[in-house]
């Protein structure tokens, strides 16, 4: 399992498809985030340009544990934690019970783009401190179980694990 974090373009989804392009078919992309504006839609467009084929899609922006063991491929790139984590957030998910969830039916075929939180000034507002509160979780629990770890600093990757 690969886990590449970093902070907003830092190049963690061009590494992330490099990586990926290298492993046979088939492959899975789960994709985390919900069309919500005009902006998302930009954004999920570009992604999906930048995919292009060989990957078999899977728009899920919550149920990523039911939906990697429902799956088979030799490789499934998730994108991104930080949607997901802001999703579980928006719909009032047990948030423990879903990181503890989604740990067990990660199989190590996956490569995993998350976002550094806490690089930073401490976020003045409760929901805000609760986000990064999580984030910095679930990201230490992928750090801890993968094989790799990569940080993206402006482009470059640094590897860390």
């Amino acid at each position: 399992m690969i886990l590449i974090t970093g902070g907003i373009k830092s190049g963690k989804s061009t590494l992330a498809l490099e990586v990926a392009k290298k492993i046979s078919e088939p492959r899975i992309f789960i994709a985390t985030s919900e069309p919500i504006d005009t902006e998302m839609r930009s954004k999920i467009e570009r992604h999906k340009a930048d995919r292009g084929k060989g990957f078999i899609l899977y728009e899920e922006p919550i149920e990523i544990s039911t939906l990697l063991l429902k799956t088979s491929a030799n490789v499934t790139l998730i994108e991104c934690m930080a949607t997901w984590v802001n999703n579980l957030i928006h719909y009032k998910k047990d948030v423990d019970e879903y990181f503890n969830s989604f740990i067990n039916s990660l199989k190590g075929n996956e490569i995993i783009v998350t976002n550094e939180t806490g690089l930073g000034i401490i976020p003045d507002t409760p929901l805000v401190r609760e986000y990064s509160m999580h984030l910095g979780n679930i990201n230490k629990m992928l750090a801890k179980k993968a094989d790799e770890v990569y940080l993206m600093v402006s482009g470059l990757k640094v590897k860390v694990k």
